[in-house]
């Protein structure tokens, strides 16, 4: 993609500030962009920049005003603890995905190749766990038996390798070619996470174990988990009926009353929400950007970053 740069001195930066205008091939798009480094830091939200298809970020105080953007170009970009992981596109003629491991500073610390089209990307709160989900047939969640995914998770510190959970033995059902498995969420443990099953036309909320490669369903309709900092809540998409295209609304799941709240945001989500804090739920949505909502179900949608997708929040590096 050609990007057309034109470079503007704004004094509301600050004293010798400047700040460069990304604009899309056709105009049509046109994002403000700050100088300086594009790094893990806390207090930024990264995400991936629409207009270059690079990382970027911008701090949690100001979403808004003018980003950094980074060389980094991934489809999909997630940080914990001061790691990154990035979903590009592969470089071999057939579609493919690399799951590119960076650090702190965005350099290429471990590079995988991995099947199919880049969908989802998770790291575990410490940043030891990864997981990623890639579409190898079809591109949509939104009709049933129309696609196939497949879903790795990683241990960075033991390289233990799962690149396909569908191997996985779930409590109470037989095993299928029909099972279809994406969006993993880690618990804190790096052993126990939460993800999608789909299988005989219905998808499932599962909490598996990474160890014993075994899972058992927890709820049925309930997509791309997303698992609260506090570790108490689930937040999910939930088929609803109304826009065949995208049909889900998102809710959160109180995982100890196992009662549901629908949040105020009513658009089809199809994303894997993040948490830019125990009250408050990010998303991405294709040519509106990044939106936040509360996860009490109160208040309205908001809008976060324009041009913007695949948010996650900067947290404290490991030890």
């Amino acid at each position: 993609m050609r990007i057309l740069i034109v470079v503007v001195a704004v004094l509301a930066l600050g004293a010798g500030a400047t700040a460069y205008a990304l604009r899309s091939p056709d105009a049509q798009i046109s994002v403000a962009v700050e100088e300086g480094p594009v790094e893990l830091t806390s207090g930024r939200l990264m995400f991936v920049d629409e207009v270059s298809g690079k990382v970027a970020s911008v701090p949690l105080t100001s979403p808004g005003g003018p980003r950094r953007v980074s060389s980094l170009s991934c489809k999909r970009f997630y940080t914990a603890a001061g790691n990154g992981l990035c979903l590009a596109d592969g470089s071999g003629p057939l579609p493919g995905t690399s799951a590119v491991f960076v650090d702190r500073g965005l350099t290429e610390r471990k590079r995988m190749a991995v099947a199919g089209v880049p969908n989802r990307a998770k790291l575990s709160e410490d940043g030891r766990m990864a997981s990623w989900t890639t579409f190898v047939t079809g591109d949509s969640y939104a009709q049933a038996g129309t696609f196939s995914t497949r879903t790795a998770i990683y241990d960075q510190d033991t390289e233990v390798y799962s690149s396909n959970l569908e191997g996985t033995r779930v409590a109470g059902m037989k095993t299928t070619n029909d099972m279809n498995w994406w969006g993993v969420t880690f618990t804190p443990d790096d052993r126990t996470y939460y993800a999608t099953l789909s299988t005989g036309g219905k998808t499932y909320l599962v909490q598996g174990d990474a160890t014993e490669e075994s899972a058992k369903t927890v709820r049925e309709n309930a997509e791309c988990p997303s698992l609260s900092p506090d570790g108490k809540r689930v937040a999910f998409k939930k088929r609803v009926p109304g826009d065949g295209a995208r049909p889900w609304r998102q809710h959160v799941l109180d995982l100890t009353t196992m009662v549901e709240t629908p949040l105020a945001e009513t658009r089809g989500i199809d994303d894997q929400v993040v948490w830019l804090d125990n009250d408050t739920i990010a998303y991405g949505l294709p040519g509106e950007g990044i939106w936040a909502v509360q996860a009490n179900g109160e208040g309205a949608p908001r809008q976060l970053v324009p041009h913007a997708s695949s948010p996650s929040v900067v947290s404290g590096g490991r030890g």
